[in-house]
C-alpha cells in the first residue's frame, strides 16, 4: 500500500529553488567578462558613449547563449545581435512618434517574444531578452534615422564582438557539454545506489521510506537522462553520426538508461527481499557507488589512470553475486549491472570503436518546424498563448507610464514584470522571489563598489571581475545569479550618468524590481491562471496510459512477440510521464488556492503505485520464477488485464474487471493490488 501523503500550505521554505555547483562556468564568466568590461573601457577612454549600447549588447549577447555545440550556438547568437539591432533602431525612430504609436508596437512585441517559447528552450531565451531590448529602445526615441543607425550599429558590434570571444574561447570544446551531461547521468545513478545502499543497511524500512526513494532518486536519475539525450542529439546533429565522440555519446547515454532499469529492478527485489538478500546487496552496492562516481569523472577528464581500479571493483562486484542464496532472482540483476557497467567503462577508454547509433539527426523541414507549433497552440487551452497574453496585458501599464515620465531608472519595472512571469502562477512566484531577493543583496554589493571605485575607469575595471561573477554562476542558480547581475547592471548605469550615486541606483533598483515581482505575483493569479491543480487528472491519466503501453510492452518482449528495443522505448516514456505528474503535484502544491486537496492526494497515491508497478514490471525480465511458472497462456491474460485495466483507468473508468485467477505469482499479485489501489484513487479525481 502507499502511504497517505500530507499536504501542506505553500510557503517559501519548499520552494524548488536549487542551487547547483557544479553549474560553474569559468569559461562563460570570463568571456562575459571581456565582451562587456572591453567595451566599457574603451568607452571611458575615446569618450564614445553609443559604446555603452555596445557593452548592454555584448552582454545580452552572453546571456543568449544557449550553450551546445558550436553549430547550434551561433546561429542563434547571430539570430540575436542582428535581430536586437533592428528591434534598438526601429523602435528608438518608432519612440519619436508618441506613445500612441509606440505603446502598442510595444504591447504586441511583448506578446511575440513571450510567445515564442513554443519553439523550444533556446528560441524561449532569446524571446526574453529581446523583450528587454524592446522596453530599453522605447524608453528613449531616436530624433533622426542616422542616430538610429549609430545605436544599431553599436548593437552589432557589441554582439559581434561577444560571439567572436565565444568561437576564441570555447571552439576547442564542442562535446564539452554533452560530457557534462552524461556525467550528471552516472552522478545520479551514484546517488540512486547510496540512498538504495543506505536502506538496505536499515534495521527497518516502511513503505514510505521506499516510497520516497522511488519519488527522488528515479526522478532525478530520468531527468538527467533525457537531458543528456537532448544534449547528446544536438551534438549528433552539428558533428554528424560517424562523429566518433558523438557516437560514444549515445553508447554511455543508452548504458546510463539501462543500468537505470536494472537498478530499479534491485531496488524493487530488495524491497520485498530476504535479510540474506539484503545483506549480501549491502556489500555489492557499497561496491558499486565508488565505481559510478569513477565513471562520472572519467567521463569529463577522460583520464585512465584510474581505470584499473574501475576494472578490478567491477570483477567484485560480478563475483559477489555467489553471496545470494541459489536461485534468488537477484543474481540476474546483478548480472546485467556488471555487464552494463564493464560497456561504460570500454566506452570510457580511448580505444573504443565508432559505432553507427541508429539515429539520422535529421530535423523536420523548416517550414513544418514553424507551422506544427503554431497551430498546435493557437488555442485557449494553450499555456503558452495565455502566458503571452498575460505578458503583453500586464505590461502595457508599465509600459505606458514610463513613456510619459521617463527616468533612466524605470524600465527596470517592465523588465521586471516580463522576465518574471512565466506560464504557470508557481514558477512565477518562485521567480519573483529570487530576483527580488538577489537584486536587494547585489544592490548593496554595488554600493559597496561604488564607495571604492569612484572614477570611471575604476568602474570600468570593476566590471571585469562582476562580469566574470555572474556570467560563471547564471546556471547555478537563478537568485545568485540576479545578486551578481545586479551590481554590473547598476555600475553600467553609473557610467551613463555619472553624478548619479551608486546607493540610489541600487535603490531604485531594488525598489522597482520588488514592485515588479509583486505585479508579475499579481496578475499570474489573476489574469488566465494555469491552475496546476486542475491538469492533475488529464496528467494522471497521460501517466497511466503510459505506463499501460510499458505494461504490454513488457509482457510482449517474455513472449517474444516484440522487440526489446520497443520495451526500452515503453520504459522511457512511462519514466518521463512519471517525472511530469510529479513536476506538476510540485507545482499544485504552491497553489495558495488550496482547492481540490482531495484530488492532489489522489495524484500523489496513483504516482507512487506507478513507481511500483514499473519497478515490479521491470523486476519481470530478471524473475526467472516467475518466467518459469507461467506458460504463454498465462502471460497473455496477464498481459491483457494489465493492460486493459491500466487503459480504463486512463480513461476514467474505476469499474475493472476481475483479476485473472490463473498462475497468480507474489510478483503479478503486486502489480495488480497496485492496479486496484489506483481505482480507487483515479475515482476521486472526477
Amino acid at each position: 500500500m502507499a502511504s497517505k501523503q500530507t499536504l501542506h500550505p505553500p510557503d517559501i521554505a519548499r520552494l524548488p529553488i536549487s542551487v547547483n555547483l557544479r553549474a560553474i562556468s569559468l569559461a562563460e564568466g570570463f568571456r562575459a567578462a571581456l565582451s562587456v568590461s572591453g567595451i566599457i573601457a574603451a568607452s571611458q577612454f575615446i569618450d564614445f558613449p553609443p559604446l555603452r549600447e555596445a557593452a548592454l549588447a555584448a552582454l545580452l549577447t552572453c546571456l543568449c547563449d544557449p550553450g551546445g555545440p558550436i553549430g547550434r550556438r551561433v546561429p542563434v547568437l547571430i539570430s540575436f545581435t542582428f535581430t536586437g539591432a533592428l528591434v534598438t533602431a526601429g523602435y528608438g525612430l518608432v519612440r519619436e512618434l508618441g506613445p500612441a504609436f509606440a505603446l502598442p508596437l510595444g504591447v504586441f512585441g511583448l506578446f511575440c517574444s513571450s510567445f515564442v517559447r513554443i519553439y523550444g528552450q533556446a528560441p524561449q531565451q532569446l524571446g526574453v531578452l529581446l523583450g528587454t531590448v524592446q522596453i530599453l529602445a522605447l524608453d528613449r526615441g531616436d530624433p533622426s534615422v542616422t542616430q538610429a543607425a549609430i545605436v544599431g550599429l553599436s548593437f552589432i558590434g557589441g554582439g559581434l564582438w561577444a560571439t567572436l570571444l565565444t568561437l576564441v574561447i570555447w571552439r576547442i570544446y564542442p562535446f564539452l557539454p554533452a560530457r557534462k551531461a552524461l556525467a550528471e547521468c552516472f552522478r545520479q545513478l551514484a546517488e540512486l545506489v547510496a540512498d538504495l545502499h543506505g536502506l538496505v543497511r536499515a534495521p527497518a524500512t516502511t513503505d514510505a521510506d521506499w516510497d520516497a526513494h522511488a519519488r527522488i532518486h528515479r526522478r532525478a536519475a530520468r531527468d538527467a537522462i533525457e537531458a543528456a539525450r537532448t544534449v547528446i542529439m544536438d551534438t549528433l546533429r552539428a558533428r554528424g553520426a560517424a562523429s566518433n565522440r558523438a557516437a560514444q555519446g549515445v553508447i554511455r547515454m543508452e548504458t546510463a538508461d539501462q543500468l537505470f532499469g536494472a537498478l530499479i529492478a534491485l531496488s524493487d527485489l530488495l524491497e520485498r527481499g530476504s535479510a540474506a538478500e539484503r545483506q549480501a546487496a549491502e556489500r555489492i552496492l557499497r561496491r558499486m557507488r565508488p565505481v559510478l562516481t569513477t565513471l562520472a569523472r572519467a567521463v569529463m577528464t577522460e583520464d585512465m589512470t584510474t581505470h584499473w581500479r574501475i576494472d578490478r571493483a567491477i570483477d567484485a562486484i560480478a563475483a559477489d553475486k555467489r553471496l545470494f542464496p541459489p536461485g534468488s532472482p537477484v543474481i540476474a540483476v546483478i548480472d546485467r549491472i556488471a555487464e552494463r557497467l564493464r560497456i561504460a567503462h570500454t566506452v570510457v577508454l580511448p580505444a573504443n570503436r565508432t559505432v553507427n547509433p541508429g539515429l539520422s539527426g535529421q530535423s523536420l523541414p523548416l517550414w513544418q518546424q514553424v507551422i506544427r507549433p503554431l497551430r498546435a497552440n493557437l488555442n485557449w487551452q494553450s499555456p503558452a498563448l495565455r502566458h503571452a497574453l498575460r505578458c503583453a496585458v500586464t505590461a502595457a501599464l508599465p509600459l505606458a507610464y514610463t513613456m510619459v515620465r521617463f527616468t533612466p531608472y524605470d524600465h527596470w519595472l517592465t523588465i521586471t514584470v516580463v522576465a518574471t512571469m512565466q506560464p504557470y502562477y508557481s514558477l512565477t512566484y518562485t521567480r519573483a522571489v529570487e530576483r527580488i531577493v538577489g537584486t536587494a543583496l547585489g544592490g548593496v554589493v554595488a554600493a559597496a563598489v561604488g564607495l571604492v571605485c569612484t572614477t570611471p575607469l575604476a568602474i570600468a575595471a570593476a566590471m571585469f571581475p562582476l562580469s566574470m561573477l555572474a556570467l560563471s554562476v547564471r546556471a547555478v542558480s537563478f537568485g545568485l545569479f540576479m545578486a551578481a547581475l545586479t551590481p554590473l547592471i547598476v555600475l553600467l548605469v553609473e557610467t551613463g550618468a555619472p553624478d548619479t550615486g551608486e546607493w540610489r541606483i541600487a535603490a531604485a533598483r531594488a525598489a522597482l524590481t520588488t514592485l515588479g515581482g509583486v505585479i508579475a505575483v499579481a496578475a499570474g493569479f489573476l489574469l488566465w491562471p494555469t491552475r496546476e491543480r486542475e491538469l492533475v487528472a488529464a496528467e494522471v491519466r497521460n501517466a497511466i496510459a503510459a505506463h499501460g503501453a510499458y505494461a504490454e510492452a513488457d509482457f510482449s518482449v517474455l513472449l517474444k512477440e516484440a522487440p526489446s528495443s520497443a520495451l526500452g522505448q515503453a520504459r522511457r516514456a512511462a519514466g518521463v510521464a512519471s517525472n511530469a505528474l510529479e513536476a506538476l503535484i510540485t507545482r499544485a502544491l504552491l497553489d495558495p488556492t488550496r482547492k481540490n486537496p482531495e484530488k492532489l492526494e489522489a495524484a500523489m497515491v496513483v504516482d507512487a503505485a506507478l513507481r511500483r508497478c514499473a519497478g515490479r514490471l521491470t523486476t519481470l525480465r530478471y524473475d526467472p520464477a516467475t518466467a518459469k511458472s507461467l506458460g504463454p497462456e498465462d502471460l497473455r491474460i496477464w498481459r491483457d488485464w494489465i493492460g486493459g485495466s491500466l487503459r480504463l483507468l486512463a480513461s476514467g473508468q474505476t469499474d475493472l474487471p476481475p483479476r485473472p485467477q490463473e498462475a497468480e505469482t507474489e510478483s503479478l499479485a503486486r502489480i495488480a493490488r497496485q492496479i486496484e489501489l489506483m481505482a480507487g484513487a483515479v475515482g476521486r479525481l472526477g
